[in-house]
């Protein structure tokens, strides 16, 4: 009787065992995804041998954190999209403001259209369903309903530490893109052509005064401003101190630019940029600008407007800025 029920006892034991060992079809298929997503995730961090994540300071100087090696970006900052071009990862971008686009990326005009500068198209954006959508401050009031549809990062320039800031703005794409060192390399070389540009502009003493016209209204912009990168960062002073750092400019007019008299005055055509009349925005042949030591030294010079209104802060802006305001020191006589 014993043995019988010791029989019956071990038998109990290696049915429970069996059938706790043994799973269902639902189990096993969940399982093996589960490894296969495990798998996945393994070679592709080893194959782009980059951290999952950066920590990267945003336009609103928060530290924020970004995935890695995304593989899809949706683009509506034109400097963000300058530097990954230069970085080589400009494959990356499906989507941008392709109306909106400066001359020298006219290329992704072929990717799709994201919406406008101001308005992003959301819709069109979640059907593109990107890994990550980069903006700046023209989209800014979109920035929570972006993030809805993939991670949104805010880039901006601070115009009160430019370059330092545009160097953030470098060296995150390069970061979050596993490009560090090209970003770095970028930067050296930009450094290198800014401290030449600075050292002639501190040593020719020339007092200098940054303006936009569109369609013949005239806007003053001194230090801190959009365009205070002549000042804080090429190194030349302003013929006006006392302009007010504004984003839109300090409305000016023709007597009050002769009043002041400055020895180079740099011209950004907005109407050039976004279209319009631009019948009046001969800066030049304005008899009052004539009467200057820009005019009368022919230092009245166009900066190209694609850059300086549309984009700004990536390497290649940086490079073409540079060489427009070097043009002070042209022999233009």
């Amino acid at each position: 009787m014993k043995k019988m029920m010791l029989s019956m006892g071990l038998l109990a034991v290696l049915f429970a065992a069996g059938a706790c060992g043994q799973a269902t079809g639902e189990d096993r298929t969940n399982e093996s995804q589960t490894a296969a997503t495990s798998a996945s995730s393994t070679t592709k961090d080893s194959q782009s041998g980059l951290p999952a994540e950066v920590s990267i300071m945003d336009g609103d100087k928060k530290q924020v954190t970004v995935a890695t090696n995304p593989q899809k970006v949706v683009v509506f900052d034109n400097s963000a999209l300058d530097t990954m071009n230069r970085l080589g990862v400009g494959e990356r971008v499906i989507g941008a403001a392709t109306d909106n686009l400066p001359t020298f990326l006219s290329d992704y005009k072929k990717v799709a259209s994201a919406g406008g500068i101001k308005e992003p198209d959301l819709e069109k954006i979640n059907a593109l369903q990107p890994d990550l959508i980069i903006i700046s401050g023209r989209q800014k009031d979109f920035q929570d309903q972006l993030a809805q549809i993939a991670p949104t990062l805010y880039l901006s320039t601070d115009n009160t530490d430019t370059w330092p800031s545009i160097q953030n703005q470098i060296k995150s794409i390069g970061a979050i893109f596993g490009k560090e060192e090209e970003a770095t390399a970028a930067i050296a070389s930009l450094q290198s052509k800014i401290d030449g540009l600075k050292g002639k502009a501190v040593t020719s003493k020339e007092k200098a005064l940054v303006m936009l016209v569109n369609e013949g209204s005239l806007s003053a912009y001194g230090a801190g401003s959009r365009f205070g990168i002549v000042h804080d960062t090429f190194g030349f002073s302003q013929a006006d101190d006392q302009i007010e750092a504004s984003t839109h400019g300090q409305s000016v007019s023709y007597e009050y630019v002769l009043e002041k008299n400055p020895d180079v005055i740099f011209v950004v055509d907005r109407t050039q940029a976004i279209g319009g009349d631009d019948s009046q925005n001969n800066v030049a042949a304005n008899e009052l600008i004539k009467q200057t030591t820009a005019g009368k030294n022919n230092k009245v010079i166009s900066l190209d407007p694609d850059v300086w209104y549309l984009a700004g802060a990536g390497i290649e802006s940086v490079d073409i800025m540079a060489d427009n305001v070097a043009k002070a020191f042209a022999d233009n006589k």
